[in-house]
């Protein structure tokens, strides 16, 4: 017998981190809908159970929602006398979104179904120094190509969602006073999409997405995650109670722009964003072609430096163990202040995991507070260059399909 889910609550996951309480009752379509997004077939019994509504409520609710193709038919029990009851599932494939996860010199754009599983992708080398027009501009001609590909339309696009590496202001969906994003500041990115598509665009800084994707993919119990991006930059995203954790503008986990002062520094360096003795200034993979290039080595790229540093050589192996031990540092801050349960480490720097997470264990351990250790895991991200798109895709679900939005879809039944 399939176990019948609660009534949601208004978060997904208490700030404890322990399975959500049920409300009293449920009367609205749209959290009825909720009930059916985790993957559950439920018969109609079993939403009166869960609810605590009458027959002639859930029947309601359930006709709006098979209506509007929001759920499906799943197939049916098998009691032990009378009719079989018909069991019903949540419609996945009802409609398409579309993500596209940016970052400095590469972007990574997706169609995925309505439950953030990727249909078809593509990616492509950019320099997001161009500017907004001409990046957004490929990434509609690849969500363009994307959707032909999978025989969809833009009238099935249910919504957008974009990541980029650089602060963003989540309610208004613009990039703020980016340091390497040239001519984004303010950028009207929704009003972009809407030249071509009828649908909710979200954007979001690029860690947040890939700290997202992670948490519910591989850690939906823990509620508390910490993702590190290390790539050219440095970017923290920060899960709280099962959702993303912002601040009160939009800044919070910006880890790589915090200052480091090193013991062994006499002139500490110059960072992107004009500030001195940054976490990212140390660290961010320009930071070590810097330092080899400044020890002789021939390093044109961050990919070239980390094959450097794979291949053992000795000056590659001092330089990120040494960048290890700094951002180790920081992360042993971040780990005291709010105690996460867990901390994913993504990006291109993750490949030298021998040098980076040595120096990275050692100070959170030796720095952290014993009590914010004892259960912490640090690990490599499993999900890769996937967890950006999975974790915008599934950021662009909850919005559309959240209680007090689904009514948008009841009336409108594509």
């Amino acid at each position: 017998m399939t176990a019948v889910p609660q009534a949601p609550a208004t978060s997904s996951v208490p700030p404890d981190g322990s399975a959500p309480a049920a409300p009293g009752s449920v009367s609205g379509v749209g959290e009825i809908l909720a009930l059916f997004r985790d993957g559950t077939a439920l018969t109609r019994s079993e939403v009166m159970t869960s609810t605590g509504l009458s027959r002639t409520t859930v029947n309601q609710r359930l006709d709006q929602l098979l209506q509007a193709r929001l759920i499906a038919p799943a197939g049916e029990d098998s009691p032990t006398r009378g009719r079989p009851a018909t069991r019903f599932g949540f419609n996945a494939a009802r409609g398409v979104l579309l993500v596209a996860d940016l970052g400095a010199t590469g972007m990574r754009a997706a169609v995925c179904d309505l439950n953030g599983v990727i249909a078809s992708e593509s990616q492509q080398r950019i320099d997001i120094t161009e500017g907004p027009d001409r990046i957004i501009g490929l990434v509609g001609e690849h969500f363009t190509r994307l959707l032909a590909e999978t025989g969809n339309t833009p009238h099935d696009v249910h919504g957008i969602g974009m990541s980029v590496p650089g602060p963003v202001d989540f309610n208004r969906g613009v990039v703020v006073n980016p340091p390497i994003m040239t001519g984004w500041d303010g950028y009207d990115i929704r009003g972009w999409f809407a030249r071509s598509y009828d649908c909710p665009v979200l954007v979001d800084k690029d860690v947040n997405a890939m700290a997202f994707g992670e948490y519910r993919r591989n850690f939906p119990t823990t509620g508390h995650l910490l993702m590190l991006k290390l790539g050219t930059g440095i970017g923290a995203g920060v899960v709280v109670g099962g959702q993303i954790y912002r601040g009160a503008d939009g800044a919070a986990g910006d880890i790589g722009h915090s200052q480091m002062t090193q013991p062994d520094d006499e002139d500490q360096p110059l960072c992107r964003c004009g500030n001195v003795g940054c976490v990212e200034a140390y660290v961010g993979g320009w930071a070590l072609m810097r330092d080899l290039q400044a020890a002789g080595r021939d390093v044109a790229s961050v990919d070239a430096a980390i094959e450097l540093a794979l291949a053992g050589d000795p000056v590659a192996v001092q330089i990120t163990r040494r960048a290890g031990r700094v951002l180790g540092a920081a992360v042993a801050g971040a780990v005291s202040l709010f105690n996460p349960r867990v901390v994913v480490i993504g990006g291109q720097l993750a490949r030298v995991e021998g040098q980076l997470f040595a120096g990275i264990r050692e100070m959170v351990y030796r720095r952290s507070l014993p009590l914010a250790t004892t259960r912490l895991q640090i690990v490599r991200s499993s999900l890769d260059n996937t967890a950006g798109p999975i974790g915008l895709a599934l950021s662009v679900a909850d919005a559309i399909f959240a209680p007090d939005a689904v009514g948008r879809l009841i009336t409108d039944p594509a």
